[in-house]
């Protein structure tokens, strides 16, 4: 899904400020009401400002709502796991007056009151790429179905194996992130092993971080280095999983798979540090919550449920069962869009 031109929309100017915890960006005009009002003003809360997966989906959404002509203002957490952060978010966004809040929610419990303070006060919430617990605690959902991401890279990474036994590494993102439960279940069912198999042979959960993630390698490579797999929850901490396992000469003997599906992480998959990247589609699910917020403003209707933006496994070295695209088609839709 590519941007549309947005030339004859460009009215409004972004407006980078910082407040306590939270990045900003904006495009406002005047007050607000709730659903039916007509106008729409979307406040976007994303876990961190600093991972390229939630910038593409900021911009994605910044771009949307100027194509329909909505306001539009995005903060951030600090860093993923910034609970408090992203409830001081939603306040803000409150304060500002917004008709809809999207939000990625750096954990699926940890900011469920303000949102329920949200919704009480009559603004729509969408939860973008990470479901809360309960789903019901949001409007709806619009996110990958993260379980099959994980099961997708899995399946890939059994495959690759060639009937090897798997001896496995694995980079867990932000503990109580419904994405990182999800997607490594979905991991290991997709490569047949359970949590606590010996074929395990250890763990680290790095919040999504590439520098921690490549610490955490370092860390599990001075117990063990018979290794033939790794599982990273995103790319970046893909990224730095690589960077350790390169520094000791492991990797070109391990299958690393990983999740996102941007430029970079596709390149990654072209220049054979991945062997396998699942594309998620950030633009899409930033796009349809923004046109979610624009019903709702015009006409009080509220979307729910569950909508899957899907997902694809981008390699160059297919395998049978694992239906996948290379890496050409993969930076021509790389986060839905290309570069």
């Amino acid at each position: 899904m590519r941007h549309r031109s947005l030339t004859a929309l460009a009215l409004a100017a972004a407006v980078a400020v910082t407040t306590a915890g939270c990045t900003v960006e904006r495009h406002w005009g005047g007050s607000s009401k709730t659903g039916g009002s007509g106008k729409a003003k979307v406040g976007l809360v994303t876990k961190t400002d600093t991972n390229p997966y939630f910038v593409e989906l900021r911009n994605a959404a910044s771009a949307a709502a100027k194509a329909n002509g909505a306001d539009f203002s995005a903060l951030a957490g600090q860093f993923d796991g910034d609970n408090d952060g992203q409830v001081r978010a939603i306040e803000n966004l409150m304060q500002q007056g917004v008709n809809t809040i999207l939000i990625t929610p750096s954990s699926s419990t940890g900011v469920l009151k303000a949102i329920k303070d949200a919704r009480d006060a009559g603004i729509l919430v969408i939860a973008l790429d990470t479901a809360t617990e309960p789903p019901d605690a949001v409007d709806a959902t619009f996110a990958t179905d993260n379980f099959a991401a994980g099961e997708q890279q899995g399946a890939y990474v059994k495959a690759a194996l060639k009937g090897a036994d798997p001896k496995l590494l694995m980079v867990d993102g932000t503990a109580g992130s419904s994405v990182d439960t999800q997607r490594h279940g979905g991991f290991l069912k997709g490569i047949g092993l359970k949590d606590g198999a010996p074929e395990i042979k250890g763990h680290t959960s790095a919040n999504g971080d590439q520098s921690l993630a490549q610490q955490g390698m370092e860390n599990l490579l001075q117990r063990t280095t018979d290794l033939n797999a790794v599982y990273t929850m995103n790319e970046p901490m893909g990224r730095g999983a690589y960077a350790a396992l390169k520094a000791r000469g492991l990797n070109n003997q391990l299958v690393v798979g990983s999740i996102d599906g941007g430029c970079e992480g596709v390149q990654n998959v072209k220049s054979g540090q991945f062997a396998v990247t699942v594309m998620q589609f950030p633009r899409k699910m930033a796009e349809q919550g923004v046109l979610a917020a624009v019903e709702y403003a015009k006409t009080g209707k509220k979307p729910s449920g569950f909508v899957n933006t899907g997902s694809t496994a981008i390699t160059d070295h297919p395998m049978p069962g694992v239906p996948s695209k290379d890496t050409a088609w993969g930076l021509q839709n790389c986060w839905g869009g290309g570069k």
